[in-house]
């Protein structure tokens, strides 16, 4: 697309969104946070991405849709989400009122914020030029000339790009991709496709483990960070429905709800190596495949979410169903002698008895746990006792009480698992030592591995229908913390 096309798109673009914004206000909808009140809805545009909002196996999730879902709770009313194409597309639907905000990662600008009433800032990223490692590094903006520099067509990094080539290098030149997301752009760098691209911070971090040859070259704006939030409809009093929302932000900074959130999509795989990650991709385009109809009869049988069995599978043995330790726990789901005895299985190596052998283990373990343990983290003490045995769980759930932690949270009973390898408290317990880091990293690693088969697993680069998905809620939103609110 040339510079010339590129303004024509961007003008045809500006005068329709004038013009719909001159007819919404003849329209007078007078005060938004009231109606809103008063249908009972709230209407969330938002895109369909890792970053914003998406379905996985238990239904919506996000980071977006979370704290959408959040904010219709604190107004007491149901919330209808709607998706758009492109974030042109989330602006429009806001300037024909067929929505009441729009929430999915926009940034702060100053051509936006001419147009349309927002919130604050609820979060800061950083625009950030990415690399394959190997290839020549850039160190600097004087740099990006000579390099296939792509990017979204609609996106701010836009506006910034056109600024420095007009102000600071003349020759520099990008290709804005269309109808794309931020995904589409690092598996164009990943192929080969492009030199450089340019993305927020948050959504290199949520793709890192899928594409862990990417690397960031640097800032686009040192110190610089760009503002995330909220854009409101035209054609009604935005006032009351502005500060509400700006309050409730507030709210969820200083209980550490926000924090809690960013570090549950954006964040929670931090910790995995380049070398882990790759190895894990590995695997999944060219193990998994032999294995995954039978891993999806197992889980069927055993009324699992086969990415979870897969997930274990893959951490016990890295799908091979030959795997021995120096221990003697063998087969895909690495299975000991005394276990496999108590649960019926007479070939470890075989790997339909294995599957189902582990599959019936971990039922079992989360079957004998205290039924004060509620989902999801049942599943994740069930995964530490596969780990490490019950008794220690139990030991450690005991060392968590005494230190005023739950007993019942998997997130304040997998802080104090290490506890187990310190003499002082493990000297006081039944069971007394365990390898209580590596339990808690055990269930981390499943997990993470778990949450790329789901993504995985989803339609690619289909659009969600319009839903009004109330009755699901995410992981994070069954946090007693966060429903309190």
């Amino acid at each position: 697309m040339n510079d010339m096309h590129r303004r024509t798109l961007t003008v045809a673009l500006s005068c329709t969104l004038a013009l719909l914004y001159m007819l919404s206000a003849c329209n007078g909808g007078g005060d938004a946070l009231q109606r809103i009140q008063s249908k009972g809805e709230l209407r969330v545009a938002t895109r369909n991405s890792p970053t914003t909002y998406y379905l996985d196996r238990d239904g919506p999730n996000g980071f977006e849709y979370a704290l959408a879902r959040l904010l219709a709770k604190d107004l007491g009313v149901e919330l209808r989400i709607e998706t758009a194409f492109t974030i042109d597309g989330l602006f429009e639907m806001l300037a024909r009122g067929k929505a009441d905000l729009a929430a999915a990662g926009l940034t702060l600008t100053a051509e936006r914020a001419e147009m349309f009433p927002h919130s604050s800032p609820y979060n800061r990223l950083k625009s950030q030029v990415v690399y394959v490692s190997g290839n020549s590094r850039p160190n600097g903006i004087e740099e990006l000339p000579g390099n296939k520099v792509v990017v979204l067509a609609d996106e701010a990094h836009v506006e910034e790009l056109r600024r420095l080539k007009q102000e600071v290098i003349p020759e520099l030149e990008w290709e804005e991709v269309a109808d794309a997301d931020p995904m589409s752009l690092l598996a164009m760098l990943d192929a080969g496709e492009a030199d450089l691209a340019i993305v927020n911070s948050n959504e290199l971090e949520t793709q890192r483990s899928l594409y862990p040859g990417l690397k960031v070259a640097f800032d686009l704006v040192p110190d610089q960070e760009q503002e995330l939030v909220w854009y409101l409809a035209l054609g009604a009093d935005n006032s009351r429905f502005q500060a509400y929302i700006d309050q409730f932000f507030t709210r969820l900074q200083a209980d550490g709800t926000l924090k809690r959130l960013r570090e549950k999509y954006f964040h929670q795989n931090r910790g995995f190596s380049r070398q882990s990650s790759h190895t894990f991709n590995l695997n999944l385009r060219t193990t998994l495949p032999k294995y995954e109809k039978l891993i999806k009869m197992v889980a069927r049988e055993y009324q699992l979410e086969w990415q979870l069995l897969a997930a274990i599978a893959y951490q016990e043995s890295h799908w091979s169903p030959l795997a021995t330790s120096p221990t003697g726990v063998r087969g895909l789901m690495m299975l000991t002698k005394s276990t496999a005895r108590e649960i019926g299985v007479d070939n470890r190596l075989d790997p339909l008895q294995s599957l189902r052998g582990g599959a019936r283990y971990l039922k079992d373990l989360k079957r004998r746990l205290p039924k004060s343990i509620a989902e999801p983290d049942r599943t994740s003490f069930a995964l530490a006792a596969y780990n490490m045995g019950l008794g220690h769980l139990e030991d450690a759930r005991v060392l968590t009480e005494r230190h005023g932690g739950s007993p019942n949270k998997w997130e304040d009973v997998s802080a104090h698992l290490p506890l187990l390898q310190q003499r002082s408290q493990y000297q006081n317990t039944r069971y007394g030592y365990a390898a209580g880091s590596e339990a808690a990293k055990y269930v981390k690693n499943i997990r993470y591995y778990q949450d790329i088969l789901n993504w995985q697993d989803r339609s690619d680069n289909k659009p969600l229908p319009p839903i009004k998905p109330d009755e699901y809620l995410p992981e994070i939103l069954r946090d007693s913390n966060l429903n309190a609110l």
